[in-house]
């Protein structure tokens, strides 16, 4: 078989100039995407732009284009908004704007767009590349440009990246800012939820999403609202009863406090908008409950962006460099989009026409077309909230006589508990009697099992580290009295949260004053993950890793390597050390080293992260996975057991009978265990393969290294389609 390998080296920009720029609406995270295509762009050998103030900058040209050092992106990823500006701009709506926007980048020799923005910033984008021959034509007649400077400047390539923070995208599963806007959503629900619980009120949050309710969904989703309004999916008539009916049965039930989050652009059945005001006087009017109303508006906008956004900025501005690298004359224009955890290169005006069309069917009242044109993973979150929010009366209920235990085990992480409350009150919706083990194995041995019933788990999506307890105690330790609590139970199938650690919250940011590295330990066991990511969210210069062996002369490399960083403008270094990446050169030692080397250039500092990493609220995408991945655990365990019962028992003799469910690639995979064994290393408790280990390169050329970079998974133009045809395993 051919091998269909592809490096960055041999992809070269030389003689190509790059223009970037912000457009619409800001969102956080674009800074981080504007350094990448900079950075990336140098890093290849092409000319790289900023074009200021969007559309406008580019229709009046002068100063607002500005050519783009290694050195002017420092320091910018961690920063909220665009630092190179952002504006509506009419001017370029109209032909003589394009006109003047294109003599200004062929006087720059820019045939070569990145742009950031939403969907109309992408179709003007489109639109100005189909004109384009068109326009140098025009300038050609008018004598402004050379019939020379025409030809070499024959053909404009477009990649856009989508920067919104409302989600409104079709083919892509996040968009940049999205995950930002949600952790200010949710640090306003955390707070709301304190004073709401001392005075047992009712709080109306309404969220951004003029024509989407990406945001009102997740934000309820991981907050464990009461109700939600979204524009996609209106509810039914007689709404209104219903909706007071659960908030007076929640009340009845001890719950000090009632959430009810609106999406800006929601709607009833006839397109009519439900405001928050109509939704507090509607609560008052019937209930007589204490209710106020909370408005988030621009805050949303705001703040530093999450490592989530920063990463996913990061690795769509490397992926449109390489877009355009590799276009030609007849490449349409393509914007870059997120598939599970791989970047997809998707036509542009596929994903506009299917997001135009979301609308169109909203419009006329085809409800349940517009939530399946939003894509998998805007219905998979509407699915899981419809199963986890409505309380189905005990005749209701399927009956199965089926008992299903769910336990958490290894190190606490932040998540589990939003894990525990979906497997619960999803099991309860199945039918199920579910129980919950406290203290792990350890506690399954010494029969510390409960039922649980579905006011037990109320409040449990915010909390961090694991409320029922967690033990690093292995089963084959106690697997005789666990097997005699499963008789006395009859257990048929367990639910197990945790294992091998993981923890998806870290957050860095080191900007010293003066010149100063910072040295930074993190955990992960021998799993570099954390490092490496974190890396990647905070602009390191390094980050060691167990996974990936050094030695002296790597460490010696990267003391030269900051030392020069630091005789430029730069002032700040950050180093990140995987708790066990090496036996002997320790955190302790890199500091002596990179201290003693860079006397008299640097200065350092180090710090240990330890179980800081654990602890505080899980980030919103922690509650929202662990959510959706315990509903689909659960979900899954009772098609297994109703396929395993014969005569009154359930057998459990065949491989997929225990497994594990994890994201791969871009699909949720149920994986036996059994099959897992010849993939992980036990000793080191990490899997043999790792699919970030790709991500170390983008962190290097990001940090100025020359190294190889596998690229070969990137290129491949596809269809919206085709992503739309999967089934419903995204998240």
């Amino acid at each position: 078989m051919q091998d269909t390998k592809k490096f960055i080296e041999n992809l070269s920009g030389a003689g190509k100039s790059i223009g970037v720029l912000t457009s619409g609406g800001d969102a956080q995270g674009m800074n981080a995407a504007v350094r990448a295509v900079v950075r990336m762009g140098i890093y290849v050998g092409a000319k790289v732009f900023f074009i200021h103030e969007g559309y406008q900058g580019m229709v009046d040209g002068g100063d607002n284009i500005k050519e783009a050092s290694w050195e002017s992106v420092s320091s910018m990823l961690q920063v909220g908004g665009t630092v190179i500006g952002s504006a509506r701009c009419k001017d370029f709506r109209t032909h003589e704007g394009r006109l003047r926007a294109a003599l200004n980048l062929v006087q720059r020799g820019i045939t070569n767009l990145c742009v950031i923005g939403g969907d109309g910033s992408l179709t003007g984008a489109n639109l100005f590349r189909e004109e384009w021959s068109g326009l140098l034509d025009e300038l050609v007649q008018s004598g402004q440009i050379s019939e020379e400077a025409a030809q070499t400047h024959s053909a404009l390539h477009i990649v856009g990246m989508v920067g919104s923070i409302d989600n409104d995208f079709c083919g892509t599963d996040m968009t940049i800012g999205t995950d930002s806007a949600l952790h200010r959503i949710i640090e306003v629900v955390d707070a709301i939820m304190t004073t709401a619980q001392s005075h047992q009120r009712t709080f109306v949050l309404e969220v951004m999403g003029r024509h989407c309710g990406y945001l009102a969904l997740v934000s309820a989703l991981a907050c464990g609202a009461d109700w939600v309004l979204i524009p996609e999916m209106p509810p039914k008539d007689g709404w209104e009863e219903q909706m007071c009916h659960k908030l007076s049965e929640n009340r009845a039930d001890k719950k000090r406090l009632n959430i009810i989050i609106v999406a800006e652009g929601a709607i009833d059945q006839n397109n009519k908008p439900i405001t928050t005001e109509l939704i507090k006087d509607l609560v008052v009017r019937c209930l007589g409950f204490d209710t106020r109303v909370t408005i988030l508006g621009h805050v949303q906008r705001g703040g530093t962006p999450s490592a989530f956004d920063r990463i996913l900025a990061s690795r769509m501005g490397v992926e449109a460099v390489l877009a355009l690298l590799e276009a030609s004359p007849g490449t349409p224009a393509c914007v870059v989009s997120l598939c599970g955890n791989q970047a997809v290169r998707l036509p542009l005006m596929e994903c506009v026409q299917m997001t135009q069309e979301v609308q169109k069917a909203m419009d006329e009242k085809r409800f349940e077309e517009a939530v399946k044109l939003r894509g998998r993973s805007f219905e998979n979150n509407l699915n899981t909230y419809k199963l986890l929010s409505h309380r189905k009366m005990n005749a209701e209920l399927p009956r199965s006589s089926f008992n299903v235990a769910v336990l958490n085990v290894g190190a606490p992480a932040a998540g589990m508990n939003a894990a525990v409350r979906s497997a619960v009150r999803v099991g309860i919706t199945e039918g199920h009697t579910v129980f919950a083990v406290s203290d792990g194995f350890e506690g399954f041995s010494k029969g510390q099992i409960k039922e649980f019933k579905w006011g037990d788990v109320g409040g449990w999506t915010g909390q961090g580290g694991s409320l029922l307890g967690t033990k690093r105690t292995l089963p084959a330790k106690h697997i005789d009295k666990i097997a005699e609590q499963m008789r006395i139970h009859n257990i048929n199938a367990l639910l197990v949260i945790g294992g091998f650690e993981t923890c998806d919250r870290i957050k860095q940011s080191a900007s010293g004053t003066k010149r100063r590295v910072f040295i930074i330990e993190t955990m992960g066991g021998y799993c570099g993950y954390l490092a490496t990511v974190g890396g990647l969210a905070s602009g390191a210069d390094a980050a060691y890793i167990y996974e990936e062996p050094f030695d002296i002369r790597d460490l010696q490399s990267n003391v030269e390597h900051l030392t020069e960083k630091m005789k430029t403008s730069i002032q700040r270094g950050l180093v990140l050390r995987n708790e066990n990446s090496s036996e002997n050169y320790t955190t302790d030692f890199i500091y002596q080293l990179y201290s003693e080397e860079g006397k008299g250039v640097f200065d350092c500092r180090k710090n240990v992260l330890g179980h800081m990493q654990q602890g505080g609220a899980p980030s919103p995408f922690d509650r929202n996975f662990g959510t959706k991945i315990a509903a689909k655990a659960m979900q899954w365990i009772s098609k297994k057991l109703k396929e395993f019962y014969r005569e009154g028992r359930v057998f459990a003799n065949t491989e997929d009978s225990a497994c594990l469910l994890g994201m791969r690639r871009r699909a949720l995979v149920f994986q036996p265990v059994i099959q897992l064994k010849d993939e992980t290393d036990f000793v080191h408790r990490i899997p043999k393969e790792q699919w970030w280990l790709r991500l170390r390169p983008l962190m290097k050329i990001l940090a100025k290294y020359k190294t190889s970079y596998d690229v070969s998974d990137s290129g491949q133009l596809e269809h919206i389609v085709r992503l739309r045809a999967k089934d419903n395993s995204a998240i």
